[in-house]
């Protein structure tokens, strides 16, 4: 995207609503200073955080801005936390110059939580005498440290801060970084009365000390650039979800199957209480295949040695062998089961070890699949087709059809990947539903027209569906007759998406198959469910009903659960009818949601066009799938949050269908004391139906070692792991919760563990008023920062209610790499200049802030949902005629949104 300096404020807020960047309001000179201050980032329930616009973010030399918020932009909101790496500290905003008392200045006034009220921190001349403290690196003790001269701060139990220092200690005065001498270290020294700020910063700090998540994710990669990260029991910390790595499997699953929140569980309760900070795992079924692993190596049923009868857990390296193989515990129910004759085999050694360990991957593997003797209908492609007065009369009907033609001919094709024995079936409704018997014995299709909707019943079920090798012909002959159908009815009140659904359904539950079910959908949607769009509403403490679906949709979407049915809706008019989102069941269902302006733009057709294609990939899609969890007889699963119907019990959660992007976010808690020696073992099996029919189970089982001491568990934990597991957990809570409630228990958990960490678990001399960070957590800040103020979680109305609740369902479906990526976006500089004879190569990606972007210079914006062109407004007129076609920078279009794949697939 491009744009000019002068620009209105309108487009960085849509920048900012489309990349999860929350626009948020401007910084006021005429405040009372005093009052500005008690909105801080750590705010009380009835004090809502304030907020700043990034179209205050002006600079001549700049055509647009990005925003880190580990960073204090140029205006920064007073509600901003000031991170520094290895230390959180809150730094008011400036009072106005009017306001300034020269002969003393005010410090950053702390909260103190006493019977619901604020109370300001006292004032005081400011001291003369400087502190000298030491920004320094703890290798024992793996943390970060920063030693301020700020007053003590501490965390009480409600997770706000709250000042332990004296009433008549000296206020401190904003500090500057200085260096004393080359090669040593840097010193934090308060400015003298009257100095100007320091020119390193507004704020007298140097940007670059502060912690960047692109370093920590820039040191990780370097660390495992060209090592094998090895997975074996117990699984030790793995590289971070962002890091490319290969993966060996010697007996614990890929961290891209089943990522541990942390990799050393507490022993008991109290400790995990203590950190406040979650237990649990991210689960992605179909994943683990990536990232430079071999093929996962299956086994057929019956030569698979069967798991355990009791709780129904599945054989993994975890099993305790007895009795010279006879007979093996599980660690899941802690029973004993015998081995069946024809299995067994003796052990060896101290530990117990068959002697066919190596043989059998359901023994020294992680992940395996088995595959089950019987085997059901393969998997079928129906396409439904709006022919309603406002789909043919918008004009885009030709173009839709000839996609599909187009790809079906490719499905038809000769090659080795060819998917001429796929069922297709086609339909088209307006308020009635025409369907197309295609039987290759028929000389043309025939249609039937169902005109009782209430209660469909199908006239037949053979033809319906049938081989595209058989009927490309008779498909290709109605698809280029639909554009040219008169229109049967005269109403334009809209039709309801349940209407295709319904009849689909119909056609898979009387044939018994799984499939995918698209819908080119153009007419009005019909309200489907009370939904509210005010901005009183988002911040109100209601139950957020907005994000709910109707309980017509749900009883919907259970039917297509058991039948296997996935919707993929493709609306391409973007017009609701009462605030009506037709996204519930696409989404619930394992399918998408895809919106269209008409097909007006080239951007919009080829945007569709990829869709699509992706769409009718079938072979990495698993139907009527079953999601079982095992834990360790210890433990048990309290939660499961993703994108799906939750059921009673959260340890079992049935999909329509679920592919390699579909990732959930598991927690669990103690029943009692963990053995220190025997660990926690996790296990997922996905029972599912590939598209050819065949049944399998995917298992996945991990080991984690557990600790008594808190320490190790801090030690183990990952930021963007973290992100995706809050993520998830709060995205699913705002069905029942007001938002204003969520993110204030967000921040209350976070700034608690940070607290109990510095409390508990830091061995080196702290000062006052330091907060110190685990090495893995250092970028901690910054992405629970972005997940406080994405789209979701934001009160207020600062993006349409389609959009929210899409970025919902979006961001409830992605892995750990795509989630730390849509929260803080890849900045990457483009070179102007290429050689003709080399192929471009990308610089590393750089701080995601406006201080990192110079007015001469390319800039690509890079996260899942959305790519960003940013335009210096000093480029050279030779790159804007070769990129743009015009050499005038303020003839540069503006606005302009190019989104990419779920999942990362555009990357």
């Amino acid at each position: 995207m491009e744009s000019s300096a002068n620009q209105s404020a309108a487009s960085p807020q849509q920048w900012a609503g489309q990349n999860s960047w929350s626009p948020i309001s401007p910084f006021q000179h005429h405040h009372n200073p005093i009052s500005t201050f008690q909105h801080l980032t750590l705010t009380s329930p009835h004090h809502p955080e304030s907020s700043f616009n990034h179209s205050q973010l002006k600079n001549t030399n700049w055509s647009g801005t990005c925003y880190d918020s580990s960073v204090y932009p140029a205006k920064p909101p007073s509600s901003l936390p000031l991170i520094s790496n290895g230390s959180l500290q809150l730094q008011p905003p400036p009072p106005h110059p009017s306001q300034i008392n020269h002969q003393s200045i005010c410090a950053p006034v702390q909260q103190h939580i006493s019977d619901q009220r604020l109370l300001n921190g006292p004032q005081s001349p400011l001291q003369n005498n400087s502190s000298h403290n030491h920004y320094t690196y703890d290798d024992n003790t793996n943390q970060n440290q920063l030693y301020s001269p700020f007053q003590p701060v501490g965390v009480d139990s409600a997770g706000f801060i709250q000042n332990y220092s004296s009433p008549t200690s000296p206020i401190q005065q904003q500090p500057q970084w200085t260096t004393t001498t080359p090669g040593t270290v840097k010193h934090f020294v308060p400015e003298a009365v009257g100095l100007s700020p320091s020119s390193e910063s507004r704020y007298g700090l140097d940007p670059e000390s502060l912690p960047s998540a692109v370093k920590v994710m820039a040191e990780d990669q370097a660390q495992w650039e060209g090592k094998v990260y090895v997975s074996e029991p117990p699984s030790r910390l793995p590289p971070l979800p962002t890091t490319s790595c290969t993966i060996e499997d010697k007996g614990s699953a890929s961290p891209f199957a089943i990522r541990a929140s942390t990799y050393c569980f507490p022993c008991d309760a109290q400790t995990t209480q203590l950190s406040h900070l979650p237990l649990g795992a991210l689960i992605s079924p179909l994943a683990g295949v990536n990232f430079g692993q071999n093929s996962l190596p299956d086994c057929t049923e019956s030569e698979c040695i069967a798991g355990c009868g009791s709780c129904g857990a599945f054989m993994c390296p975890a099993m305790g062998w007895q009795d010279c193989g006879q007979r093996y515990s599980c660690p899941f129910c802690g029973k004993l089961s015998e081995v069946p004759w024809q299995f067994y085999q003796p052990t060896k050694g101290v530990e117990g070890v068959r002697v066919d360990k190596k043989k059998r991957p359901e023994l020294s593997m992680g992940s395996y699949e088995v595959i089950h003797s019987q085997k059901g209908e393969s998997a079928v492609l129906l396409l439904a087709i709006d022919v309603s007065v406002q789909a043919l009369r918008g004009g885009h009907l030709e173009f839709i059809t000839h996609q599909i033609r187009t790809l079906l001919a490719s499905l038809n094709g000769e090659d080795e990947d060819s998917l001429s024995d796929v069922r297709v079936g086609l339909m088209t409704y307006d308020s009635r539903v025409h369907l197309y018997d295609l039987s290759p014995a028929l000389s043309r299709p025939h249609m039937l027209v169902i005109t009782e909707t209430d209660e469909l019943q199908l006239p037949i079920s053979s033809g319906l569906l049938v081989p595209l090798k058989d009927c490309v012909h008779s498909v290709n002959s109605v698809l280029q007759l639909i554009p040219q159908f008169s229109p049967e009815q005269t109403d334009s009140s809209g039709v309801p998406i349940e209407l295709p659904v319904k009849a689909a359904l119909a056609i898979f539950q009387a044939l018994n198959c799984p499939g995918k079910l698209l819908v080119f959908h153009a007419a009005p949607l019909i309200e489907m469910g009370t939904t509210q769009t005010s901005s009183g509403f988002f911040g109100s403490s209601k139950p957020k009903s907005i994000f709910q679906p109707s309980e017509g949709a749900v009883s919907l979407v259970r039917d297509c659960v058991r039948q296997g049915c996935s919707v993929h809706l493709f609306h391409l008019s973007q017009e609701l009818v009462g605030g009506a989102w037709p996204g519930h069941i696409p989404y619930l269902t394992g399918g998408a949601l895809n919106t269209y302006n008409h097909l007006q733009g080239e951007m919009d057709k080829e945007r569709f066009s990829a869709d699509l294609k992706r769409t009718f990939a079938m072979m990495d899609t698993g139907f009527r799938a079953e999601l079982k969890i095992c834990v360790s007889k210890d433990m048990r699963v309290l939660g499961c949050y993703g994108l799906f119907l939750p059921g009673p019990n959260p340890s079992s959660v049935p999909m329509a269908a679920v592919d390699w992007r579909t990732t959930l976010a598991l927690e669990l808690e103690h029943i009692r004391n963990l053995d220190e020696k025997k660990g926690v073992v996790i296990q997922t099996g996905l029972s599912y139906s590939t598209s050819t029919g065949e049944r399998r189970t995917r298992v996945h089982t991990v080991v984690l070692k557990c600790s008594r001491h808190l320490q190790d568990a801090f030690r183990h934990y990952q930021a963007q792991t973290l992100l995706t597991f809050y993520s998830k957990k709060m995205y699913c809570a705002v069905l029942e919760r007001p938002l204003q409630e969520l993110r204030e228990e967000l921040q209350t958990q976070i700034t608690e563990a940070l607290a109990c960490y510095r409390k508990h678990c830091c061995s080196a001399s702290v000062s006052a008023g330091q907060l110190v960070l685990p090495q893995y957590l250092r970028a901690l800040p910054v992405y629970i920062n972005s997940l406080r103020k994405s789209e979701v979680l934001l009160p207020g109305l600062r993006s349409s209610v389609p959009q929210r609740l899409q970025q919902r369902c979006q961001v409830l479906n992605m892995d750990p790499t795509s989630t730390a990526i849509h929260f803080y976006p890849q900045l990457l500089r483009l070179p102007l200049t290429v050689d003709s004879s080399d192929p471009p190569k990308l610089e590393e990606a750089i701080r995601c802030c406006s201080a990192s972007l110079e007015s001469e210079g390319l800039y690509l914006v890079n996260a899942p949902l959305t790519l960003l062109l940013w335009v210096g407004r000093q480029v050279p007129t030779g790159v804007l005629m070769e990129l743009f076609n015009t050499s005038f920078f303020y003839s540069l279009p503006s606005g302009e949104v190019r989104e990419s794949a779920v999942g990362g697939e555009a990357r």
